[in-house]
């Protein structure tokens, strides 16, 4: 667990996690909470680099969580997003940080 507020990705981790989870910067941009509209981030004429500058000097512009394991690199929103990179199958239940039951006691899916 890295805590990217205190400690920021550098442009060449940042640009290696975006690539390995196939997303564009302007995907991984976090609105809410964040100088997002101050800084016009919405305006289309933004690079992908100057979208990476604006992501490393305002951190807190980063969405979360960005979760790496063997088996691949999500931005893990929604949180059960994470069961696909697991290394084996969930066993119990899994329940969102909103306490919405994603999957029951076995590990089964609810939906």
């Amino acid at each position: 667990m890295i805590e990217y507020l205190k400690t920021p990705p550098d442009r060449a981790t940042l640009k290696d996690l975006l690539q390995r989870m196939g997303m564009p910067p302007r995907e991984l941009l976090r609105e809410k909470g964040t100088p997002y509209a101050a800084l016009g981030l919405g305006a289309d004429h933004w690079t992908d680099e100057q979208l990476i500058d604006q992501l490393l000097a305002h951190p807190i512009l980063i969405n979360r969580p960005v979760v790496v394991t063997p088996w691949g690199v999500r931005l893990c929103r929604p949180s059960e997003t994470v069961l696909d990179i697991l290394p084996l199958p969930q066993k119990g239940p899994f329940t969102k940080e909103d306490g919405e039951r994603v999957l029951d006691e076995r590990g089964q899916r609810l939906r």
